[in-house]
């Protein structure tokens, strides 16, 4: 049996997804219920429900200068900031109590500062969108609070129709495309792989796209595919830019033969990737690097760190990703 009181935001959607449209008023309505569970009856000054959604904005020590580094965070920008009052004072009985809300996050007729920007997590910029459920209980009792995340994407209205086909770009990657030094034996015994890949793609589709071994001199141990997300803020007078890792997919294990095509198939993950951005103070870019990797001992004993960073022993080929969500996206979720 509870012997505490606790409080919990149930969102009416498994997935925590709601649609807004970037300036109109067609946003979705954000429907739940506040659950309230106590062994005891308890009195409350009101029930208020609060919308927060902000770009929060952070700059690391290593990429920006001595002031930069000392504040560390930079003002968040605000895209929406409201409470609603759903319950007023009074008693909650005991066991379970279920509260409905709704709320829109916009009303016609509110000043519009900002976008509605999609849900993202990066590591310097986070675009995030909260509910929180306060009930003020007065000075001798603790208030009781739940924060719940939900997941924004673009409304309909704003989307373009599904680029069909996919934008490709054809690769190639050689021992002279190569901007860093490579293993003496890499280098005069050469290597050649070609390829496409899509550089514009829907959130909801895999990368797509296909990979040749024409000719290698020295054996290829792996061949992977790198997403990366490249984040840039406005500080002062410049911008501060910061390239990450978001996630590594293998397409070839071991030396693969020649002249073999092989398809390249990722999935993106949700929350780690969003349309492109191109805001005023801050922009979100993607971009994938091929890695291949070639059998050398000095690969053995070297630890294993970034696996973009240019090594003797690989060949890298970076090119640029560009993200769209569709309105064909709107079905599949």
């Amino acid at each position: 049996m509870t012997t505490t009181t606790t409080v919990t935001v149930k969102l009416s959607r498994s997935n925590r997804i709601y649609r807004s449209s970037a300036f109109n008023f067609t946003q979705e309505p954000v429907e739940g219920k506040i659950v309230i569970k106590s062994p005891n009856s308890i009195s409350h000054q009101a029930i208020r429900l609060s919308v927060n959604g902000s770009v929060n904005l952070q700059v690391r020590g290593g990429s920006a200068g001595v002031i930069e580094s000392f504040y560390g965070v930079i003002k968040p920008i605000q895209i929406v900031k409201k409470t609603i009052q759903v319950r007023s004072s009074g008693r909650i009985p005991p066991g379970t109590t279920e509260i409905p809300f709704s709320v829109n996050l916009r009303e016609p007729g509110e000043s519009i500062a900002e976008k509605f920007y999609e849900t993202f997590h990066g590591t310097n910029i986070n675009i995030q969108y909260l509910l929180t459920a306060d009930i003020p209980r007065g000075y001798l009792h603790k208030p009781l609070s739940a924060t719940m995340e939900f997941i924004i994407e673009s409304g309909r209205v704003d989307l373009p129709e599904r680029p069909l086909p996919p934008e490709m770009v054809v690769f190639y990657i050689t021992q002279d495309t190569q901007r860093h030094p490579l293993l003496p034996e890499i280098k005069t015994g050469g290597f050649r792989v070609t390829g496409k890949l899509a550089t514009q793609c829907s959130l909801q589709d895999p990368l797509g796209g296909e990979l040749t071994v024409e000719a290698s001199s020295v054996p290829i141990t792996s061949i992977d595919i790198h997403l990366l997300r490249v984040e840039s803020i406005i500080v002062g007078e410049r911008i501060v830019t910061e390239t990450s890792l978001i996630q590594s997919t293998q397409i070839a294990d071991g030396d693969v033969c020649r002249k073999m095509t092989l398809p390249i198939y990722v999935l993106l993950p949700r929350l780690l990737m969003c349309p492109s951005i191109f805001a005023g103070p801050f922009s979100v870019e993607f971009k994938v690097c091929i890695t291949i990797s070639f059998k050398s001992k000095l690969a053995k004993a070297q630890p294993k760190s970034d696996p973009t960073a240019p090594r003797l022993w690989m060949a890298l080929e970076r090119l640029p990703l560009e993200l769209v969500r569709t309105k064909r996206d709107q079905f599949s979720c």
